[in-house]
Order: structure tokens, then C-alpha cells, then sequence
């Protein structure tokens, strides 16, 4: 048996827990020039869209299995949001792994576009994109606030298998909000998230 444990665990790599159970997505945020200017690029999503319609968000979608990895399905979904070949795209590198509350984990990318002339935004996904200059974005200082979340217990749960019952002192927390405006734009949720990442990593 010491031997089995041994095998089965010595050199694995580590994997998020309970991540079989998650809806896993990668995204890529997107570096280009625009008018000399590097930026950055965005989409708002089209309205006819059931999940987030007219958000503003990171070309990105859901991890196939056919992908193979989450940088291969971010950089797939860009593609397919905005009109591009893979070689449109270089890849720079992964930002900090996002895992949210709703049991999503989010496997975000920085990469240039090489030839954004080439653009063409599929209008079943994208309304439309826009730039934001990165020097701007980098002096900018969002708007802070915070989601409360507290446990509900349904009626089916063991209350009488833990301490103290209904009274056990289930942990209460919080999620961080953060909200970037430009011009009648407004970056929030994970989006914002994920761009306050990149930003706190150029930065050091």
C-alpha cells in the first residue's frame, strides 16, 4: 500500500480541488497598438447573448476537451470572437488562475496581436470592441466595493452531523469588486479582475 501511495502521488502535479465539478473558461487579453499607442483591447458582448449580454469582457469561452489547453482554447476563442488566424496572435504568458465562488475557475493569457488589421468581429458574439490605453489604465485608480456572501443551508442539510447544529458559525465572506470607467465604458467583474492582475504584475 506505501508503495501505491508513492506511485500515485510522487511527482503529480497539483490540480485545483474539486476543479472536476468547476465550468472551466480561458480568456485573452489582448495588447495592441493603436495610433502608435499600446493598448488594450475589449469587447462588449452582443445583447442577443443569454449569458452577459452588453458586458464588457476579454475575447474568451469555455475549455473543449479537444483543446488540449486552456492557452490553445483561449487563443480558439479569440479567433473565433474576432476574425483572426492563430498566427495573428503571439502568445506572451499566463496571469494568476481565477477561481470564483460560482464554481468557475478562469485561465486568463496576455498576448499581442500581431496583425489587428485583420479584426473582423463575429456580430453573433461582439457588438462591438474598443481600445484603452494602457498608460492610462495603469495611472488609473478604480472604484472599490464588494459582494457580501453568506451560507444558506438547505432544508436537506445535515445539520445534525456537525457541532453545534444550526448554530455552528459558518464562515461568512466577501467578493472583491472593482470598476474601471473609460469614457461610457464601464470594466467590472471578473473582467476588471483579471485586468487589475495584469496591471499589479507590469507594475512590479
Amino acid at each position: 500500500m506505501q508503495e501505491e501511495i508513492y506511485r500515485k502521488l510522487c511527482g503529480r502535479k497539483a490540480e485545483i480541488l474539486g476543479h472536476e465539478e468547476m465550468f472551466k473558461s480561458a480568456v485573452l487579453l489582448p495588447l495592441l497598438y493603436n495610433e502608435g499607442e499600446l493598448s488594450i483591447l475589449f469587447e462588449k458582448r452582443a445583447s442577443a447573448l443569454t449569458h452577459q449580454p452588453g458586458e464588457i469582457s476579454f475575447p474568451g469561452g469555455r475549455i473543449e476537451e479537444s483543446d488540449g489547453s486552456p492557452q490553445t482554447a483561449a487563443v480558439r476563442e479569440t479567433c473565433e470572437e474576432l476574425g483572426l488566424a492563430e498566427n495573428d496572435i503571439k502568445v506572451i504568458g499566463p496571469l494568476d488562475i481565477m477561481v470564483s465562488p460560482f464554481n468557475v475557475i478562469v485561465y486568463p493569457y496576455c498576448a499581442f496581436i500581431v496583425k489587428d488589421y485583420n479584426i473582423k468581429p463575429n456580430p453573433d458574439e461582439v457588438e462591438e470592441i474598443f481600445t484603452v490605453p494602457l498608460e492610462y489604465l495603469l495611472h488609473y485608480q478604480p472604484l472599490r466595493s464588494r459582494i457580501e456572501l453568506n451560507p444558506y443551508l438547505p432544508d436537506d442539510y445535515p445539520v445534525e452531523l456537525i457541532p453545534n447544529g444550526k448554530k455552528y458559525a459558518f464562515k461568512k465572506g466577501s467578493l472583491p469588486q472593482l470598476f474601471y470607467i473609460w469614457k461610457d465604458y464601464v470594466i467590472w467583474g471578473m473582467t476588471a479582475r483579471i485586468l487589475h492582475n495584469f496591471l499589479t504584475l507590469i507594475r512590479k
